[in-house]
Parts: C-alpha cells; sequence; structure tokens
C-alpha cells in the first residue's frame, strides 16, 4: 500500500469499527464504499474487509453479552438458513462485477436508513416473548445470500430487520445482530479467500484499528437512550450511504 492509501485505510477502520460497535453491525457494508472510493480496487474493497469484521464483531459484542443482551433463539434460526445462504451468495459474485456490487452496497445502507427514518424511533423494553424463529430464519436466508454476495457480513441488514420485522429492542437487536455478523461472516470469508478477493494488507490494517474503536463504540451505545441511539442510527447509516452512492454514479 502506499502512504495516501495506508492513512485511508486507517481512518475506515478507526471509523468504521466505532460505528460497527455503536450500530449492531460488521461494518463491511459501509468500508466498502469508502476503501473504492480511496482508490482500492473494486473486488478488493467489497472483499476484503470481511474478513476484518470478524474480530470486530467479537470484540464489540463481548460488550453486549455482559448484559445478557444476546437473543438466542433468534440467533439460532438465523444461522439456520442464513450461513448456508451466505455461501451461495458469495459463489455467485463470480459472475457479478466489482463494481455492480459497490452501487449495490452504497444504495443498500441509504435503503435502510430512511426506513428507519421513516419509523420513527421507538423505546428500549425488554424483551417479554420470544421472537418468532419463523421470520428469523427467513431473516436469516435472505441477509445470508445477500452477506455471501456482496462481501459483507451482513449487520447493515439483520439490525433493521430485528428492530421492523421482529420488533426487538435495540439494544437486544445490537447484540445480536453483531454476533450473527460474526458467524456468516466466516463462510463468506472463505470463499473471498478461494476466489483470490482479499488483500491481506488492508485486512490487517482494518483490523488492528477497528477492534479497539469497536468497543469504544459498543459502550457509547449501551450509554445512550434508545431512542436517541435508533435516531443517530438512521441518520448515520441514510448521510453515508447517499453520499457514497452519489460519488459512485458520478
Amino acid at each position: 500500500m502506499t502512504t495516501p492509501v495506508f492513512i485511508a485505510v486507517v481512518a475506515v477502520g478507526v471509523g468504521v469499527g466505532f460505528l460497527s460497535g455503536m450500530f449492531g453491525k460488521g461494518g463491511s457494508a459501509v468500508a466498502t464504499p469508502l476503501l473504492a472510493a480511496a482508490g482500492i480496487p473494486a473486488v478488493v474493497a467489497v472483499a476484503s474487509p470481511l474478513p476484518a469484521t470478524i474480530p470486530t464483531t467479537i470484540a464489540a459484542s463481548a460488550v453486549y453479552w455482559r448484559r445478557g443482551w444476546l437473543e438466542r433463539r433468534v440467533l439460532a434460526a438465523t444461522l439456520a438458513l442464513g450461513v448456508p445462504a451466505t455461501v451461495v451468495g458469495a459463489l455467485v459474485t463470480q459472475w457479478v462485477s466489482g463494481a455492480v456490487l459497490v452501487l449495490v452496497t452504497d444504495a443498500l445502507i441509504a435503503g435502510i436508513g430512511l426506513r428507519l427514518l421513516w419509523s420513527g424511533p421507538g423505546e428500549e423494553a425488554p424483551a417479554e416473548e420470544p421472537a418468532s424463529t419463523r421470520w428469523s430464519a427467513v431473516i436469516g436466508a435472505g441477509v445470508g445470500f445477500s452477506a455471501g454476495l456482496l462481501a459483507n457480513s451482513g449487520g447493515a441488514l439483520l439490525a433493521p430487520l430485528y428492530l421492523t420485522v421482529l420488533g426487538l429492542p435495540i439494544k437486544r437487536t445490537f447484540a445480536t445482530s453483531l454476533t450473527a455478523a460474526t458467524v456468516l461472516a466466516i463462510p463468506a470469508t472463505a470463499i473471498h479467500i478461494w476466489l483470490g478477493h482479499i488483500d491481506w494488507a488492508i485486512v490487517a490494517t482494518l483490523a488492528a484499528t477497528s477492534v479497539p474503536f469497536s468497543i469504544l463504540g459498543s459502550r457509547v451505545a449501551v450509554a445512550t437512550r434508545a431512542a436517541r441511539l435508533e435516531r443517530l442510527y438512521a441518520i448515520t447509516l441514510t448521510v453515508l450511504g447517499s453520499v457514497m452512492l452519489a460519488r459512485g454514479l458520478l
């Protein structure tokens, strides 16, 4: 890596790590357009953030686990279909251009943010009845395929779907989506290693910078009121996704 590219990757790692911990997502979907904007080749920008997601999400998840917010039944149902769907999606990337994947990722981020802004923030409440495992499995299949195709961990989709479809409280949502994203990143990473899409220098730089900031972000989220956290989440995704999508289309 050249010095300017190294500096850009470090900055992406810091920013994405913090956002990942604070908003319950792996961060690879956000890292992809930022790396592409820094001049990283499209396919490498799509795939290289994925292995760095694994230590980042583990570190952030631990902060939520200690408070008992992980929804285990939702997690199990999500992964039952999500893992095989991720493998299928990752294999399909052989026939889709990297540039298209970057644009789809940008649009996905912006769309999720707008959906959450439209629905408005909710309030944190203790979980009463277990969320539907059937819908959790449906979410897992759809997000898993998307995660494999777009070479991300799925957290960008899991968190808002857990919020809007299952009605999980936001901090339980983040705890569960981070854990699911960790697992979904593993088969997708293996496929992209096999396809030769990963630059390990970028992976190492992203992991080294994102892990400590993901812990910081998750601690900030734990201390933030639920309604404010949802609003911040929606605004961040909308602005970031829209800016990067506009850049990619120009």
